[in-house]
């Protein structure tokens, strides 16, 4: 059968730097405060004059450069920021890439949009309609915050990740390389949870970001270890066979819980929260980036991705490196 096998990967970070004492000058909060209940100590944030596009093509150039390749046949972003409320983000990407020709749509499922947009760009290649894929996550989440609301603004940051995708043949077993099983989940009733109060259809504006951070907590550790047991039962494995989970990063609390709650040695989560931040759809693949690039992730390693965001949409793919 066809597996799209992972054959790049790549990220982007502004240049900015916003420490947690940067904010404590300008919000009733302190370093202690935020590293104690979210595990974050800075993120990166988006220059004037850089739009999520240009942070969508630099993850997308080393992912590409990591592949070897000089264009791909789709092109699937994630974003909940794109550069404008259309065209799609992704078409922007495939123009400042330099290509005229190929597929590019966004897919919009907030922290959830990277495992959302590999499940869609999955779907296409194994059918055999494409034989490439740029999945990309990209964010400029800091446009969407509340300066003000100190319950909210020290949680985000901007980033991208990247990867590449390759139809290949492969025997149709667990031992296969590639995406190996993707389950996906909402439900819309928890909208009020964690949403932007705006858009154009109903204000006109852009809207901020509004959250009921314990109310998600309790929601993304039962949700995460749930959908997370299903791909691994959907995909023929079992926890032991689980070289890494590559999560959303939320929230440090968040990836510990959930962790607990399945049995997993927490030296076999990647966390890259501490630096980034919540990234929203960009944070999946930045984190795998970062743990392809230093060594932790080798060939044959067996990966969990997961995620859960606003609306609520959650989702985990399995996936042989």
């Amino acid at each position: 059968m066809r597996r799209s096998v992972v054959i790049g990967t790549g990220s982007y970070l502004p240049a900015r730097i916003l420490t947690n004492a940067e904010l404590a000058a300008t919000v009733d909060t302190t370093d202690e405060w935020i590293v104690e209940r979210t595990g974050i100590r800075e993120r990166h944030i988006a220059a004037d004059d850089e739009l999520t596009s240009d942070l969508a093509v630099a993850a997308a150039r080393a992912a590409l450069a990591a592949a070897g390749l000089d264009r791909v046949d789709l092109i699937v972003v994630a974003t909940a920021t794109p550069d404008q409320t259309f065209p799609a983000c992704a078409t922007v990407v495939q123009h400042k890439l330099g290509w005229t020709d190929g597929v590019a749509f966004d897919v919009a499922a907030v922290c959830s949009g990277f495992l959302y947009a590999l499940a869609v760009a999955d779907a296409m290649l194994v059918t055999g309609a494409y034989g490439t894929a740029l999945v990309i996550g990209a964010e400029t989440f800091s446009r969407l915050l509340d300066w003000s609301d100190r319950g909210t603004c020290v949680l985000f940051g901007d980033g991208a990740g990247a990867i590449v995708l390759r139809a290949e043949e492969q025997a149709g077993t667990s031992a296969d390389r590639g995406i190996l099983g993707h389950r996906l989940h909402s439900d819309g009733r928890y909208n009020d949870l964690l949403y932007v109060d705006g858009g154009p259809g109903s204000t006109g504006t852009v809207g901020k970001l509004r959250m009921k951070g314990r109310e998600v907590f309790r929601h993304a550790v039962t949700n995460l270890a749930g959908v997370m047991t299903e791909v691994l039962a959907a995909s023929g494995l079992s926890i032991g066979e689980v070289s890494w989970v590559v999560p959303h990063q939320a929230n440090l609390r968040i990836l510990e819980g959930t962790a607990k709650k399945l049995g997993l040695d927490p030296a076999r989560v990647v966390v890259t929260v501490d630096a980034h931040a919540n990234t929203s759809a960009a944070s999946v693949p930045l984190a795998l980036d970062v743990a392809v690039r230093d060594g932790r992730i080798v060939r044959g390693d067996v990966l969990i991705l997961e995620a859960m965001g606003g609306g609520f949409t959650w989702g985990a793919a399995a996936v042989r490196w």
